[in-house]
């Protein structure tokens, strides 16, 4: 069996530890507890993950987050990755900093890369995990404040829920997103 587990954000040293790089960051984390590394290849950086007989194919990709859609679409079609076997780990606005929700499908709430991510694959019914990164900037300022950096009292929130997304995942692969949905969508 195999999974394309997909972190959204955006490529250059300039966006790093951004709120719109959440899932560059929580796919980091779980590359460093599976002791692999990303290696450059087409349409973004992969590791690939041996998980309990199954293949984890971990993408950043290297689109900018509003052109997602393209990347997921050529690893699923590479890899003959079914549908139901993909994963967005994306940030949220409308979620309070750390929140986190797994859900099976859904509208892209205004994120663009989701978006972009439902035009090319025709559909948005694919699993996402959201990741709060709360909403705490005045009425215009919202792309400054997904573009800007966590503060380090943020930052002590976000890390170990960046830990607990992890362990999503892994359940997600290994018992299914309606087990993982009952598992940890209320912690």
């Amino acid at each position: 069996m195999k999974y394309l587990i997909v972190g959204l954000g955006n490529i250059g040293k300039e966006y790093e530890h951004t709120r719109h790089n959440i899932g560059f960051d929580t796919l980091d984390a779980f590359a460093k507890v599976s002791n692999v590394v990303f290696e450059e290849n087409r349409y973004g950086s992969v590791a690939k993950v041996s998980l309990k007989g199954r293949s984890l194919f971990l993408l950043k990709p290297s689109t900018f987050v509003n052109l997602s859609g393209n990347a997921v679409r050529y690893w699923l079609q590479k890899e003959k990755i079914p549908l139901e076997n993909l994963l967005i780990v994306v940030d949220d606005l409308a979620l309070p900093l750390g929140a986190l929700r797994l859900k099976p499908k859904g509208s892209d709430a205004g994120h663009n890369g989701l978006k972009n991510i439902q035009e090319v694959l025709g559909t948005n019914a694919y699993c996402r995990l959201r990741m709060g990164i709360g909403n705490d900037f005045p009425k215009g300022a919202q792309v400054n404040f997904v573009l800007g950096r966590f503060s380090s009292e943020e930052q002590s929130v976000l890390e170990p829920r960046i830990a607990l997304a992890v362990e999503i995942i892994r359940s997600f692969c290994l018992a299914g997103i309606q087990n993982t949905m009952n598992t940890y969508n209320n912690k």
